[in-house]
């Protein structure tokens, strides 16, 4: 490892699923799902990896995963519970550092660099905390250890469920030169597309281009790509990540079926995402103002205006607009404000704009 940066990445397996397992053992027999329910519009949270044998997935629509698993036990979240337990595994992090970056309830970035625990090394430690984890939480992790941030998450999937994978500084171009791109930050399936139809569909591929071509084609994200396909990344471990964001999203039973249906549900909206906003109590003053919009087949837009101090009819007037991209019923609404500028440092990876509402 790198006698600079010690980065493991720590992430459950099927988080929400395994608590599920743990405190009712039967569940483990059984193709499991947490989410919503079917005829509520439900999304899959997460599911155990029998239910995955029959294509089952986070993201999945509830009535896709049970038509694909009849079978399936789909039981509702249960936050209190699941807090419990990253609780418990946060505290077992701090153990051996205080540079945690949690990025959700199930995973975390830890910078080991320089702690003595394990004779100072960062793959020991790693298997260490995961068999505390086992032992005293009574779930399974992964982890990926590498010299930074994008390495170690990558590798933290490479031995799933209950391993881990190391990246030594000497095997980085050899690990990441035959990565599919979609293995990188930023890079979803339009942008997969792009790249395809540009003759890029790995790391190696990707490394031939120079970052002003980059980012001629994909504008900030493209000069990420020229370094993230290097495997370089100089982002630390934050401790304490400032937010960027507030929102408030609904998904909503029945489409909305045209403008005036959406104007009308906006007033709930804004009145839920004004009560959060106060609760933050973030003295920051917003940017920016947005709405998102999520039409009946899938496809979304958003519209956002620079404002200090959004209101209902700012919030109205960008409804207007994003609604008339699509002109068709809603399933998805929602309102937010964006604090600060939109730069980030490091390799250039925006935080996701919409917190889970």
């Amino acid at each position: 490892m790198s006698a600079e940066r010690k980065i493991i990445h720590v992430d459950c397996d099927c988080f929400y699923a395994s608590v599920e397992m743990r405190d009712n053992p039967a569940l483990r027999e059984v193709p499991l799902a947490i989410g919503g329910a079917s005829d509520q519009r439900g999304v899959i949270a997460t599911s155990n990896y029998l239910a995955r044998r029959f294509g089952v997935r986070s993201a999945m629509s509830t009535r896709r995963a049970m038509l694909a698993c009849p079978d399936l036990v789909l039981l509702p979240p249960d936050f209190p519970r699941y807090r419990e337990a990253s609780q418990a595994i946060r505290r077992i992090f701090l153990e051996y550092t205080d540079r945690v970056e949690p990025l959700s309830l199930d995973e975390a970035y830890l910078d080991v660099s320089g702690q003595p625990h394990c004779q100072g090394s960062a793959t020991l430690m790693a298997e260490e905390i995961r068999a505390r984890i086992a032992r005293e939480v009574g779930i399974t992790a992964s982890a990926g250890i590498a010299g930074n941030k994008l390495l170690a998450k990558i590798a933290s999937d490479w031995n799933k469920p209950d391993g881990q994978f190391v990246v030594p500084p000497s095997a980085v171009d050899a690990f990441i030169r035959p990565l599919p791109v979609s293995k990188l930050w930023g890079v979803g399936q339009a942008t997969a597309a792009r790249l395809a139809r540009l003759g890029v569909s790995d790391c190696a591929s990707l490394q031939a281009w120079t970052p002003e071509a980059l980012e001629q084609h994909f504008g900030k994200l493209g000069r990420s790509l020229y370094y993230q396909c290097r495997g370089i990344d100089s982002r630390p471990v934050v401790s304490e990540r400032v937010r960027k964001s507030l929102s408030v999203e609904y998904t909503y039973a029945q489409d909305l079926p045209d403008l005036a249906a959406c104007r009308a549900a906006l007033p709930a909206l804004c009145d839920d995402f004004f009560r959060r906003l106060a609760r933050a109590a973030d003295p920051r003053t917003p940017h920016k103002a947005i709405v998102k919009i999520r039409f009946h087949d899938f496809r979304q837009t958003s519209m956002e205006c620079l404002c200090a101090q959004p209101d209902r009819e700012v919030f109205s007037l960008l409804l207007d607009s994003a609604w008339a991209r699509g002109g068709k019923p809603v399933r998805l609404l929602g309102v937010g404000v964006r604090f600060g500028d939109d730069d980030d440092a490091g390799i250039g990876i925006t935080l996701p704009l919409w917190d889970a509402a």
